[in-house]
């Protein structure tokens, strides 16, 4: 994304808890109407940043025992809408985790795990992670028609 012509919203920051879902789903559609995205890329985008939210809450604060907030910032330009996440969790870099072997299998036979990284993975055009400082960085990138 050309730094010259992007354009961002504000950046929003939520409490690390599953009723902030609701909340970052909204900042995200509002964030690819003003983009343009049509309702399907939309639907995408806000599907990625769902599951990367919630692994960030249940496994990076609840699990871990820790409390923390999401750290939402959207932008865009003329080829792409991003939607950065940020929290203060356990250390997780979902780009490493595998697809889950087992897509063939009824629900009752597969493995617990891995499907919601891998939809987000698959639901946009380009998924960045990195670590900055204690900080958990996911970047989702949906490219604009």
């Amino acid at each position: 994304m050309g730094r010259e012509s992007m354009e961002r919203l504000q950046i929003c920051s939520f409490p690390g808890q599953l009723e902030s879902l609701k909340r970052i789903a909204q900042f995200v559609l509002t964030a690819a109407e003003a983009a343009g995205l049509d309702k399907k890329r939309s639907y995408q985008l806000r599907q990625a940043v769902d599951e990367i939210a919630t692994n960030s809450i249940i496994h990076g604060y609840y699990e871990a025992n820790l409390q923390g907030e999401l750290v939402c910032q959207a932008s865009w330009d003329d080829t792409a809408v991003a939607i950065t996440l940020e929290d203060t969790g356990i250390p997780f870099d979902p780009t490493q985790q595998p697809p889950p072997s087992d897509l063939t299998q009824s629900l009752d036979q597969r493995a617990i795990g891995g499907l919601g990284i891998h939809l987000a993975k698959q639901s946009v055009d380009q998924f960045f992670y990195e670590r900055v400082g204690d900080r958990n960085r996911n970047k989702l990138l949906i490219n604009r028609p």
